[in-house]
This record gives C-alpha cells, structure tokens and sequence, in this order.
C-alpha cells in the first residue's frame, strides 16, 4: 500500500509551494510535463484529452502555478477514465518517487451549482508472470472553482515490465484538468530529534482542584461544558485510585477524600464538567487518564461515559466506560500532543440527555515508563525463563584443563512474528530482514474471502501459495487470516447479493475449499473476524452461524488453533470491544460447542500505556485460553516515541504469562495500513523503532560463560548450543532446548568423538 494524501490550499500557499519547487527538468520522470509540448508523451485513458492555453482561454482561471498550458481529460464515462504517461524505464525499483500535480474539474455549464469531485493519483504496473498491480499515490477533493495541489508517495518492489502514472477519480461525465505532473526521487527527511523529558514530573497530576476543596463551592478550575449545571457533592465516592491508575501511581498515593462533581441539568450527550490544560500538557508525553465516573437515578438502560480531549478543535479519547447501574465506574485511557497546540481541554461526558453525571479523582498524569520497564523485566524473567542445570562429560573425547563452556542461545521460543503481502516479497531487501528476525507470519489479504474469490467461482490461490511457500522455505509458522470476516464492509458483492439457502451453500463451500486445500499447513486460523464489530453472517444466516463456522473448522483441520480476533479490546477507547464484553462472546461461543482455541487481540494501538494493557490481559486470562497479539502496531510520527511506545507493547505481551505470541501488522514504511508506524523506512533503512525491536530481541537470547563441569543458569525458553573452547581455541558443539516448566530442567550433555 502506498501513503496518500490530499491538501486544499489557498492561491497563496499553492502559489509558493509549487514557485518554491526547486525542480530540474532532467530530475522529473515526467516527460513534456506541463503540455509546452502539446500532448506529446501524453495519453488518455478509455475517453478524449484535448489542450488548453491559459492565456486565451477565458472560460476558467489560469493554473496558479504559473503554467501556460494545461489538458483535459474529457467524454468520461467511467470513474477511471483519464490522463495518463508511461514511465516504463525512468523509475527504479525499491526507491520512493514523490508525486506532485496541480488539477481541477469541471462540470456541467449549464449547472449553477459547482462541481466537487474526487481525484485520484496512482500508478498501474505490468509485472512478470501477468502479474498486474494498482498502486494509491494520494487523493483528494478537487471543485471547478479553484486549482489544487495532489501529492503522494510510491514505492515499486518488483521489475515492471510496464509501468504508467495516471490522474482519474471523477464521475461520469465530469472533466478532469492537469496543469502539472512531478514525479521525483523523495529525498530522504532527517530524523527528527528525541523529545526532551528531562522537566516531566511523572506521576503528579496536571488536573487542577482535583480534590475539589477550592473555592466557595469546590469548583475553581472547573467551568461546565455547554448547558448544564456543576455541583460538589461531600462523600460518597471511592476513596481509592482506581486500579489502572495505581498499577502507575502506587500505594503510596493519597487516598481521595470522597468528593465529587454532579453534573445536572443535562440537554446535551457532551454536555459536562471540564478544564483547560493548554499550559499543562507537554509535547510527546503519554499521559494516564483515570477517573471514577456514576451516571444518575434518571438513567434509561446502559449509558456511555468518556473522558474526551479538545486539542486545537479535533476530539480526542481519553478512554470510554459502559455504566449500567448506579454503581461507581473505573474510566481510563491515555492521550499525547504532539504538536505544539493553542488550546487543550479536557471534559467527562456521554450519558444521555437528562441522565446526571458523577465524577471522582480525574488524574491526568505523565507515565513513567522507565519504572514500568523495570518491572517487566522482572516479570519476564519469572514468566519466560526457567532455572537450567547442565552436567557436562565426555566418554571418549578428551577436554583439555583450562577449557571454557559456553552457553549460547540460538533462538527464542516466542513467536514473533509479521504481515506480508504478496507485492513486498519481491523487494529482497524485505525479505532478508524478514526471514532473520520474525519466526511466525500472516497474510495481510492474500488468504481472506475477497481475494481468493472475487468473483463466484473464480477461484485463485497463487499469491497466498508463493507467500505459504516463502515461509515453509525458511522454517516460518504461519497463521491463517481469515476464513471470514464479519463486518459487511469487508464483504465482497457477490456474497451480500445471495440469498440464505445460497449464502450458507457459499460458505460451506469456502470453509472446506479452504481448510481442505490447506490442511496441516496454518497453525491458526481467524475464523470469523471482527465479531464484535460485525454481524454480517450473523443477520442472515441465525446465531448458530458462527459456532457452526468453528466446529467445521476444527473438523476439516485438527491440527489448527482456531481463534476469535477483534480490535480495541486492549484498549478503553471502544464500549463495544471490553475484556468484558469479548469474554462473554467466547463462552456464548463455547456453550454452543465452537471449539474456540485462541483469544487474538489486533492491537493497533496508538498510546500504549502498561497498566491498560496489563488489566485486559489478566481479565482475558480468566479464560485459560493462550492470548496473541495477531495484527499489532503503534503510530507516531517521531520514531523516537514509536520506538518507547512499540517497547511498551512488547514488554507487556512478553511479561504477561497469558500471552503466547506477538504478531505485528507490517514493519516497512509504505508496506503498512497505518502510516507512522514502520521499523524500516521504504528504501531500507532500520529507524528507532526497527533498533529497538532489534535490540529486544538480542536482550531476549540468554548467554552463560562456565568452566567445565556441573553449573546452573537460568535461561529464556528456547534453543541453546553448548560449546566447548579449548584453550588451543579448538570448540565441541552441541544443542539442546529449554521448554517452559517450573522445576529446574537438568540438561547431560556427553561430548563423544
């Protein structure tokens, strides 16, 4: 996938963006690319391209960026008709080309009305093997009012034997107008510098009056958000941190003096108790967010409760919660800025109109990541290590005096593992860093529904076996993702066109044209994605569709661990997606015999925060079901904070006892459905985040250095080889592995010629 993008810009910021271009004709891949030479190198796509003089004509403005000249794409009757260029020959593969171009349409001049439209850069390529791809390059909305500037990104991995640009988008009947085309190697842009927390106060909460005892009324610093009414109540509520926040804070916290906020007269959801906290927020911190939250005696069923952030006009969440009696309710989450803003606020709110609201101890507080870190590795060390006790002889060999022993472990038993797609493997520098450092994979669409049959019994597995095949070739366990996926969105046309007899024919056909045609070859399968969020199967086909879906699954292929997977569980941002909320589904599922084997948890995160994480994990290992992170990410757009924040996740997964494998949703830049989130910039290059995870996975490989004979050490679960140095430098080698247990495994090892 490429990163996209879109702008709408004034005249004035158009203008000096596109006069400031410090461009060489020879460094543009674009021939003749603002029609000074008609349309030569130029070529429509499925319609009429016709050319234009800015200077004589007078039915639109001229292109702002001073070009004389200008084409249309014109008799469109399909989205994709256009303009376009061959570059076959002019671009290299494995390097990043920034795309620039300044269009417009134009509609209907007998319509009073203006024209908006979107308009769409993008790059097709003919590859070897009749291998064709579509490649985003940006997007946006475009009118017949004003020029815009489009600009995007693209990478190409594999050798094309073909390869075009083109600008299309509108609808039908809708002219498309290009001024100018750039297509340029990216230039690399400087890493930008580690943030500055050396004045941070962690743990100290930034909330002003939290405990309520200033002012007349016990409210300075407080102010209600829209029409309501804010009043203090003098006991009542807890008097402890609420869970998550003292996992961070401790118990040495002050305990609150049981006040809290009533926010009454309420017309609005949003209506609540709020503050300003510009002047309190520094830039690129992770900040806590915790409160104890109580909806009032006019509640009608269950009621949503936030904490929500206003950064400069754009909403944020600091962590929602379900309340659905008069009890008191743990809310919290995590925010950052991390651009410099003029205006922060923060407020608790959501029930429905009418319904008061109750608010205890909101803290807001940095997070010490530094303290948690030290606790998980002390965590890791009980959970991912047992104590190893190695006797050493030899029969027939003889072991010089003064011989050194050496215990090297060779690989980690914990699965970690990635996304890759069918287009990245062509690139082989991604396939090295892939086979070296991730022992597990997934297919990030080659295997779902919508790939492998498009179209009703056009049936096509070659992308999902020449990835199955890359990794049997170099020992990499694979997960299946996904039989089916249970939000409609995801579902291809001609499925939602069936009707019921015919739907459930279709997915018994895929259920056992898939697993029978892999059987024995993916460890997991996802079986019905997305449950929570989706009921696609579910509306039409009854409630047993998805217990039905497991038990064929686990018929067809015994040997496959059959997960449920869903997103925002591990987080608080999502009513719809709790711990709480996903165990239930899972024994709704098992008391209709699914054989339900593995609790998956996506984890795109964006702030994580440990004490979050750690508390959906231990309600989940409730189950005694193993727990993976299948499709795992963080964003943010210093590498810096992604590399703390992508540390913060590994640690938890890897110091909880519940969670058995870690899977990352993609690690290349433009190879990656978030953006912000790669270890490896596109053209190669490990950044923070890729030092970091490479530098916990060598943390993560246990060394011992003895003398011979009987010794102990306490190593990760995983393979080891023992060597034997001789003080001639000669070495004896042989291996052994370390398995999880509690007692102390005894390992023999006999040296013999």
């Amino acid at each position: 996938m490429a990163d996209s993008g879109s702008s709408s810009l004034n005249a004035c910021d158009l203008h000096l963006k596109v006069s400031n271009m410090s461009l060489k004709d020879e460094d543009n891949v674009i021939l003749n690319p603002s029609f000074d030479d008609g349309l030569n190198n130029w070529s429509a796509r499925g319609c009429k391209l016709a050319l234009h003089d800015s200077t004589s004509d007078g039915t639109m403005a001229p292109p702002l960026d001073g070009k004389r000249y200008f084409a249309s794409a014109t008799e469109r009757t399909q989205t994709w008709n256009g303009i376009q260029q061959e570059i076959t020959g002019r671009v290299q593969r494995k390097l990043v080309y920034e795309v620039t171009a300044v269009v417009r349409v134009s509609g209907n001049a007998a319509v009073a009305t203006s024209t908006t439209a979107q308009v769409n850069a993008a790059l097709y390529i003919q590859g070897a093997g009749g291998r064709n791809q579509t490649i985003g390059i940006a997007k946006l909305q475009a009118s017949d009012k004003d020029w815009v500037q489009l600009q995007g990104k693209f990478l190409i991995n594999g050798v094309p034997s073909k390869a075009f640009v083109f600008i299309d988008g509108p609808p039908a009947g809708t002219d498309l107008l290009l001024s100018s085309l750039v297509v340029k190697h990216a230039e690399k842009s400087p890493p930008p510098p580690p943030p500055d927390f050396t004045d941070v106060l962690y743990g100290v909460n930034i909330i002003q009056n939290g405990n309520l005892v200033d002012g007349a009324d016990g409210l300075n610093g407080w102010f209600a958000l829209g029409s309501c009414k804010l009043s203090v109540s003098n006991n009542g509520a807890p008097r402890v941190l609420p869970p998550m926040a003292k996992d961070s804070l401790g118990s040495t916290h002050e305990p609150f003096n049981g006040r809290y906020i009533i926010v009454a007269n309420r017309t609005q959801t949003w209506n609540g108790a709020a503050q300003t906290i510009t002047d309190k927020v520094k830039l690129h911190v992770t900040y806590q967010v915790s409160a104890w939250v109580r909806v009032g005696a006019q509640r009608k069923g269950t009621q949503n409760i936030g904490i929500s952030l206003t950064v400069d006009g754009q909403w944020i969440s600091g962590g929602k919660v379900e309340a659905i009696d008069g009890r008191w309710y743990e809310v919290g989450g995590s925010f950052r800025v991390e651009k410099l803003p003029s205006s922060v606020t923060v407020s608790v709110q959501g029930p429905s109109p009418g319904v008061d609201l109750m608010v205890a101890g909101l803290q807001m507080f940095p997070v010490d990541r530094k303290a948690r870190l030290k606790h998980l590795k002390n965590l890791a060390d009980k959970v991912r290590k047992r104590d190893v006790v190695m006797k050493i002889s030899s029969s027939n060999v003889s072991i010089p005096s003064g011989s050194a022993v050496r215990i090297r472990q060779t690989k980690n038993s914990f699965p970690l593992g990635t996304c890759i797609s069918r287009e990245e493997i062509d690139n082989e520098d991604f396939v090295d860093f892939f086979v070296k450092n991730f022992n597990w994979a997934v297919f990030e669409n080659e295997l779902k529904w919508y790939s492998t049959e498009p179209q009703q019994g056009n049936l096509n597995y070659t992308a999902a076996d020449e990835l199955l095949a890359l990794c049997k070739k170099n020992g990499i366990e694979v997960r299946g993702h996904c039989i089916f996926w249970e939000v409609e969105n995801n579902v291809q046309s001609w499925v939602k066109s069936l009707n019921k007899n015919d739907l459930s024919t279709a997915v018994d056909n895929r259920i056992n044209g898939l697993l029978t045609r892999y059987k024995d070859q993916f460890r997991h399968y996802d079986v019905n994605n997305e449950m929570l969020h989706g009921s696609f199967y579910r509306d039409r086909l009854g409630q047993d569709i998805r217990a039905h879906m497991f038990k064929t699954a686990n018929q067809l292929d015994q040997s496959a661990t059959l997960f449920v997977n869903d997103y925002n569980v591990e987080g608080t941002g999502d009513t719809r997606a709790s711990p709480e909320s996903y165990i239930k589904q899972i024994l709704g599922l098992q008391e209709q015999g699914a054989p339900v084997g593995g609790i998956g948890l996506q984890g795109h995160i964006s702030i994580p925060v440990g004490p979050i994480l750690s508390s959906a994990l231990d309600k989940l290992a409730v189950l005694g079901l193993p727990v993976w992170f299948t499709e795992a990410d963080v964003v943010a757009g210093n590498e810096y904070v992604r590399a703390d924040d992508l540390e913060t996740m590994l640690r938890e997964a890897f110091a909880h006892p519940a969670v058995e494998g870690l899977v990352l949703w993609g690690f290349w830049e433009m190879s990656m459905w978030r953006g912000n989130a790669h270890l490896v910039n596109a053209e190669g290059d490990v950044n923070e985040a890729g030092r970091r995870f490479l530098e916990l996975k060598q943390e993560w490989l246990s060394l011992a250095r003895r003398h011979q004979g009987e010794f102990k050490f306490r190593g990760f679960h995983g393979d080891y080889s023992v060597d034997i140095i001789t003080p001639e430098k000669k070495m004896l080698s042989q291996v052994f592995s370390v398995a999880k247990g509690e007692s102390p495994l005894v390992v023999e090892i006999n040296f013999e010629q």
